[in-house]
């Protein structure tokens, strides 16, 4: 690029983390920050400025994903609702299974001029997130010791 600022890896990863769930047989799910008043989600199943949102393929309707946004229609008791996100407010992309996938931090629309930089710009961990009530618990993620290597000849 001719300005030597990269656009963000965000959709790319979430794109990514989303078709790796698929591939393995899991339901995608989406963690969503609804402070961002472009966010279009049914108001009642928020909490605590929250939502997650199924976005498997038999869930979900007309889905189209680009860098700046995700939409696409599901049903709310049997009721047809659109569903606008912008990327930067999805919290995590994760399997709801086992709860495997990516979380990432807030940022700011890229389109909004911001004097911060951010100093950290390593990829975001893989995490296990916290599905709704609804839900069933998901487990714990594993505990990983210290890897062991055995030389074999």
């Amino acid at each position: 690029m001719a300005d030597d600022k990269m656009s963000s890896n965000r959709p790319y990863l979430m794109r990514a983390v989303y078709e790796w769930i698929i591939d393995n047989q899991c339901t995608p799910h989406l963690l969503v920050d609804v402070q961002d008043e472009r966010v279009k989600v049914p108001q009642e199943h928020i909490r605590d400025g929250q939502i997650v949102l199924n976005i498997n393929p038999s869930a979900v309707g007309q889905f189209h994903w680009d860098n700046d946004h995700i939409e696409f229609t599901a049903r709310f008791a049997g009721v047809a609702r659109t569903m606008w996100i912008p990327i930067t407010s999805v919290l995590a992309i994760y399997a709801r299974e086992n709860g495997e996938g990516m979380a990432f931090t807030i940022e700011s629309d890229p389109d909004e001029k911001s004097e911060s930089v951010a100093s950290d710009t390593r990829p975001p961990p893989l995490v296990s997130v916290v599905a709704p009530d609804d839900e069933p618990p998901m487990p714990p993620p594993p505990n990983i010791g210290r890897g062991h290597l055995k030389v074999v000849k």
